[in-house]
């Protein structure tokens, strides 16, 4: 007789983004102020805690290599994805915004009103990974950071 399988817990622990240049990136995550864990594996990769799942930063020919996947040609274009910064107000959104460019992101999108209510924008790290900084009805960010949703 078969043994029947327990269903898993589904979580999202790790956030891996693939780098041209650890060094760089880990200088421009650590300018945004994200907390370096594990330092001890000093530039083979870097952990950082987000309040949340963890961010790890990776090279990017290795993260492909590990996936058994091509590294090239490397995407120029959207690539299907993006990470978000939650915020408690709009005047947030606006701070954070001028903060990622100040330590080196590009300012993709500026900081406007969305059709659901919220209100966004987007920067892009020194890799061209996407993040949308928000404040959005039914999402709030709390003192531990973390995002709660409403139910």
């Amino acid at each position: 007789m078969l043994k029947e399988l327990t269903v898993p817990v589904p979580r999202l622990t790790v956030i891996t983004l693939g780098v041209n240049d650890i060094r760089a990136s880990i200088a421009f995550y650590d300018a945004l102020g994200f907390s370096r864990r594990l330092k001890e594996t000093g530039e083979a990769v870097a952990f950082y805690d987000t309040g949340g799942p963890v961010l790890a930063l990776y090279h990017w020919d290795r993260l492909a290599a590990d996936a058994s996947l091509e590294d090239q040609p490397r995407p120029t274009t959207f690539r299907g994805m993006m990470l978000a910064w939650n915020c408690a107000t709009r005047e947030e959104v606006d701070e954070v915004l001028a903060f990622a460019v100040e330590k080196g992101a590009t300012l993709l999108k500026a900081a406007h009103a969305t059709d659901y209510g919220g209100y966004c924008g987007y920067f892009a790290d020194p890799d061209a990974h996407v993040w949308e900084v928000v404040v959005a009805p039914g999402i709030e960010v709390g003192e531990d950071r973390r995002v709660h949703l409403a139910e």
